[in-house]
């Protein structure tokens, strides 16, 4: 529900014209999403964990750092969900494994229903944030084009490079399997 909220948010500063949105937006330099350990630290956990995004964030305090790097090194929700099949018998390796896995828990919803479950509710985060990502970047094309974003990343450009990234492709993929 929360990301459902955060994505709902944008339809406000939709309401704004470019110049209204500027003005407000310098009340916002430096902090974005570019620059938030909390955003990084959701990423981390789903699994997009690209180290290199603890050298560009800036003015992070030195917990935050630690929380970051713990997130690193801890398993990810996905390896929890890889544990949890295996522990109910399923293979998750080779990829073509997991696969066949997913789908015996997709077909028999009564046996294996609180994985499917689940699986679902991971989806359902991952599709939330992928929302958010189109989102974020359609608004901030409409308020400030192709200016640099608030955090010091390339802005619009930027944006569009993170669209397609998904905490989950098996579970992308099993639909298209099913």
């Amino acid at each position: 529900m929360v990301e459902q909220l955060l994505v709902q948010q944008v339809d406000v500063i939709d309401t704004m014209t470019p110049q209204d949105f500027l003005a407000f937006r310098t009340v916002l330099a430096p902090a974005s999403g570019f620059q938030s350990a909390q955003f990084r630290e959701i990423e981390f956990i789903s699994g997009l964990k690209d180290p290199a995004f603890l050298d560009r964030l800036r003015g992070l305090e030195r917990g935050e750092e630690q929380r970051l790097r713990r997130r690193l090194a801890e398993p990810t929700l996905w390896d929890g969900y890889l544990a949890l099949l295996r522990a109910h018998g399923f293979a998750t390796e080779p990829e073509d494994a997991l696969t066949a896995s997913l789908v015996t828990v997709a077909h028999d919803r009564e046996r294996h229903g609180a994985l499917w479950d689940l699986a679902e509710a991971l989806l359902a985060h991952d599709q939330a944030c992928a929302l958010w990502r189109a989102r974020h970047v359609l608004m901030a094309e409409r308020q400030i084009g192709t200016k640099t974003g608030t955090g010091g990343s390339a802005g619009s450009p930027y944006l569009r490079s993170r669209l397609e990234a998904r905490f989950y492709p098996a579970l992308w993929h099993l639909r298209a399997v099913l």
